[in-house]
């Protein structure tokens, strides 16, 4: 639910109006580390590239 979204909760909706939508900002901020962390720890690479990077031989793997 959007802090616009009319609903049959008028507590809920004044808490948004008073200290913001606090469910969507965790939601947001939730799927960015989501995505950041798919970013530090993609895995998708081949392994003879790291050996190549490391100056191991292709043969150690």
């Amino acid at each position: 639910m959007s802090a616009t979204a009319q609903s049959d909760a008028p507590i809920y909706e004044r808490l948004i109006r008073e200290r913001g939508d606090v469910a969507a900002d965790a939601r947001r901020t939730a799927e960015a580390t989501w995505r950041e962390v798919g970013r530090a720890m993609d895995f998708r690479l081949p392994r003879t590239i790291g050996a190549r990077d490391a100056g191991l031989p292709l043969t150690a793997l």
